[in-house]
């Protein structure tokens, strides 16, 4: 499903001065991506699938999940990552955060860890590709005026590639 994004977005959609590196990239996340993922299993549970603080509502001091049109199932880190900011320091100690919620429920999935890159990698990629596809929709231009600009994409395969040398330096260890 990543490479029909890449595929989807270098057919005209990518600014042109740009279209040779995303499909490198492009190309290369897919790879490493694979080899971050082989051989790890986990179990697929009903997740949010979009699940970051803009789609947590607070009333009355308790959340409310909305926006739930990409639940799916999946690894639970699929939902957890996303809530994660800053460097790799900042990330484990909001994960131990989380954790102490989440184990009222279940246990922490600390093994699913070795995910959150490749899924960020994979979001990183489709999201472009899910904007592309939905451009003629008037709502679309307004709601994401940078989409089609030149600095979108240069910022675009910037994000890229900081996300492929981080699945670097982790497939190093």
């Amino acid at each position: 499903d990543c490479r029909a994004a890449v595929d989807y977005v270098n057919q005209g959609v990518v600014d042109p001065n740009f279209s040779g590196r995303y499909r490198d990239l492009g190309e290369a996340l897919i790879e490493a991506m694979e080899k971050r993922l082989d051989g790890v299993t986990w179990q697929a549970i009903n997740v949010h699938g979009d699940c970051h603080t803009g789609n947590i509502l607070w009333r009355d001091d308790l959340p409310h999940f909305v926006d739930l049109d990409d639940s799916v199932r999946g690894p639970a880190m699929q939902d957890l990552w996303m809530l994660l900011s800053g460097d790799a320091e900042e990330n484990n100690q909001q994960l131990r955060t989380l954790s102490e919620g989440y184990e009222t429920f279940l246990p922490f999935p600390w093994e699913q860890r070795r995910l959150i890159e490749p899924l960020r990698a994979r979001r990183m990629l489709r999201h472009s590709a899910w904007l592309a596809q939905r451009w003629d929709d008037p709502a679309f231009p307004l709601a994401f005026p940078w989409f089609d600009s030149p600095r979108y994409w240069q910022d675009h395969i910037n994000d890229l590639e900081q996300e492929l040398a981080t699945m670097q330096r982790l497939l190093e260890y």
